[in-house]
Order: C-alpha cells, then structure tokens, then sequence
C-alpha cells in the first residue's frame, strides 16, 4: 500500500497544477472563491504569471518528487533529499491548510476581507485539500525507500 501513497499524492499534485493551467487559460469556475472577487475579476499580471502558472508549475514539480517517493529499497545520503523534499511538501501544506482553517473560523483579521461564499468554500473544500495533500505527501515520504530491503530482511528470517 505505501507505493500508492507517491501515486496519490502526484494525482493531488496533477490535479491541483490542473485547476490553476485551468485558471491561467481564462477558466473562471471557482477562482473567486478561490482567490477573491477582485483577483478573480482584475487577474493582475502578477497574479497570473505567479498565482496561477507559477502554482501550477510547482505542483508538477510536487507530483515529480511525488513520484520519486514511489522507490522502495533505496537508501544513502543521495536520495534523503528527495525525501526531504517531501516532508517539506508535507509541512508546507499542512501549515497552509490548517493555519488559515483555525484564522477563518476564528475570524481573525489578518485574513483580510474574505465573503461568506469563500469563507464557506475555504473552509469546507480548499483548506481541507490542503491538507489531504499534505497528508498524503507526509505518507509517502514516510514510507519512501521502504519495501525492498524490508522484504529481503524478512525472506531471510523466514528462510533460516
């Protein structure tokens, strides 16, 4: 099961770049509950250029390393990187889904003007994809370089 991890966490990631080439393109379903009424209807440059095709590309980025984290019987110093660089995929989204579920509900300021219909939307749908990812990152880089060499120490139990 833990090679499945790496698989749905780059499904996470596929379709999360998806969404935002989706909105980079023109799309419009979604995006102001997503980013707020005025992002959505203005969709300045930077917007564009970093909130959407930059987001886009860091999620294929994700759903590379994703897949990277589907190796089983790797070990040394050369492959803590990428397992790392799950982990941090995992704290990021995480930190991100639960930091802004907990300011929402709590109605802090700091999140600045925010309508009801995304509040709503934020706290039942983008908050807690957040956090699936994040989970689902954490689980595969947990489970990463696992399996093989499990598998050979147990066979070698078994067979003495």
């Amino acid at each position: 099961m833990s090679r499945w991890h790496g698989y749905l966490a780059a499904s996470w990631a596929g379709i999360f770049a998806g969404l935002h080439f989706f909105w980079a393109l023109g799309g419009e379903a979604g995006l102001d509950v997503s980013s707020g009424e005025r992002l959505a209807t203005e969709r300045p440059a930077w917007f564009v250029a970093g909130g959407l095709w930059g987001v886009g590309f860091l999620c294929l980025i994700g759903a590379a390393v994703a897949l990277g984290l589907r190796r089983r019987g790797v070990r040394g110093r050369r492959w803590r990187l990428l397992q790392l660089l799950g982990l941090a995929i995992c704290a990021l989204l995480l930190f991100r889904g639960l930091l802004i579920e907990v300011l929402l509900v709590f109605g802090v300021s700091a999140v600045g003007e925010v309508s009801a219909a995304q509040k709503a939307w934020t706290l039942a749908v983008w908050n807690p994809w957040f956090i699936l990812g994040g989970v689902l990152f954490g689980l595969a880089a947990r489970s990463f370089g696992k399996g093989m060499s499990d598998r050979v120490a147990a066979d070698v139990v078994v067979t003495s």
